[in-house]
């Protein structure tokens, strides 16, 4: 699912970019065994990463799209971003010093017998500071099904988790049959013509053109389990040509929310980020029940 990329070689300083979070394995084992060098390096990176993101939300806040827009187009812009991220990154004083700082202090955390022996890893983008109780028992309540599926999908889990939080209130307000049975779908994704499997039907709110609410009555798909929820929306987003292009930013909460929203997996206008809140959330709190 998500695209190889090439691991950047310590010592190399911002010559190069870390293009996904799986690029910066290297980076973050040494950082694990100590490496001074390698944790600031991997600090590096990160910022880098962040920085790729603003720059491309701000780009996307401002930019106009027009018919005359090309791949080619698209890939310079794309490839120009990447340098200056890399160009702003490394700054004395900048983020970078604080992803030092908090890569440092959890690697002597690990040294004293607190950690599991994993490398430490950061979330980019901001997450809740304090998530409520009702969202860290949806993020354990589901964290093994959607790990079986991420290992299976390539989607990660806390994309899904995070995704299943916002469609749901966080479990609050889940679908539910005629019956009052839970219908165990997490994502809010309708029967269409050519779903063969239950069907649960309820009122819900879709946005017009212009952005105006409107209450509609709509038929949803219904599973017989969690877990079944979770396999057909990985189907659904990897199967499906409309959400190829969210399956390629998979290592982004911003960029993948983006194009869910572009592809139009919902009419909410500010679904993206919404939805990138509820990912770095669930990411966080992944990160501290793990």
């Amino acid at each position: 699912m998500v695209a190889p990329s090439t691991s950047p070689t310590l010592g190399s300083g911002n010559a190069g970019l870390a293009a996904d979070a799986r690029s910066l394995d290297a980076l973050k084992l040494a950082a694990g065994n100590s490496d001074p060098k390698a944790v600031k390096e991997a600090a590096k990176q990160f910022e880098s990463l962040f920085m790729r993101e603003l720059i491309k939300s701000m780009r996307e806040a401002t930019a106009k799209s027009g018919l005359m827009d090309s791949d080619g187009e698209k890939l310079g812009t794309d490839l120009l971003d990447q340098q200056f991220s890399v160009q702003l990154s490394g700054m004395s004083g900048g983020l970078s010093d604080a992803i030092t700082r908090q890569l440092s202090q959890q690697i002597t955390t690990s040294a004293g017998g607190n950690a599991r022996g994993a490398a430490p890893t950061l979330s980019l983008g901001a997450a809740a500071t304090n998530p409520s109780a009702s969202q860290s028992g949806f993020v354990a309540q589901h964290a093994a099904a959607a790990a079986r599926v991420a290992q299976d999908t390539g989607i990660p889990s806390a994309f899904m988790i995070g995704q299943a939080g916002h469609e749901t209130g966080w479990g609050k307000s889940e679908i539910r049959n005629a019956d009052g049975s839970n219908s165990y779908n997490l994502f809010g994704i309708k029967a269409g013509a050519g779903w063969t499997g239950k069907v649960a039907e309820i009122t819900t709110t879709e946005y017009g053109a212009d952005g105006t609410a409107q209450k509609v009555t709509a038929k949803f798909r219904a599973y017989n389990s969690y877990e079944e929820s979770f396999r057909d929306y990985a189907r659904l987003i990897g199967e499906s040509p409309r959400y190829a292009q969210a399956r390629a930013q998979t290592n982004s909460v911003a960029g993948y929310a983006s194009e869910l929203q572009r592809a139009g997996y919902a009419t909410d206008p500010t679904y993206a980020a919404k939805l990138s809140r509820a990912i770095n959330t669930s990411l966080q709190l992944q990160r501290s029940q793990g």
